[in-house]
């Protein structure tokens, strides 16, 4: 298995917004709008920063149940295999692919489709996998009955899940990837 991070070749990997002040990161994507309006991330509504903050306690306090291992108070993001969708987001759009044994499985966790629609109260469509986050033991089991939603709804019409989020929350192997 690999794991992918999209991202904007002219900006770099695993450039964390949530890094940022909530001031600073509403100011950068405002910048984004204006200077790139055509890309995915101009497009997110004006409460993303304080959506993202939202979603992020939940994945740590739900980690923290499951004895996740933290390093970091927000975790980076990638996917699991390849997501044409997250190809076409950026402008310039690069991508980085790791082996998944480059990891400390500890320190990753996983939802079916993006954390925002799966923990979102306004998506309930009793799917078993809403308002879950898993282990890696666990989305393996996950992917053996459903696969892998870019495979299956890469254009979003079946539903909010197109890849399988992964939330890492150590620096130690990213560090490797950064430029």
């Amino acid at each position: 298995m690999f794991l992918y991070h999209y991202y904007d070749a002219k900006i770099g990997p695993f450039k964390n917004i949530s890094d940022l002040s909530v001031g600073d990161a509403k100011q950068l994507l405002d910048e984004i709008r204006k200077e790139r309006p055509d890309c995915q991330c101009a497009k997110r509504q004006e409460s993303y920063v304080e959506d993202r903050i939202y979603y992020e306690n939940i994945l740590r306090n739900e980690f923290l149940k499951k004895g996740g291992r933290m390093d970091r108070r927000i975790p980076h993001y990638m996917v699991v295999e390849h997501s044409p969708w997250l190809g076409t987001w950026y402008e310039n759009s690069s991508f980085v692919k790791i082996p998944i044994e480059e990891f400390d499985i500890s320190t990753l966790s996983f939802t079916y489709g993006d954390s925002h629609p799966t923990f979102s109260s306004r998506v309930n469509d009793g799917k078993e996998y809403r308002k879950k986050l898993y282990t890696y033991n666990e989305i393996l089991k996950i992917i053996e009955k459903y696969g892998l939603p870019q495979e299956w709804n890469n254009d979003g019409r079946y539903g909010p899940e197109r890849y399988i989020e992964v939330h890492v929350w150590s620096d130690e192997t990213i560090k490797k990837y950064m430029i």
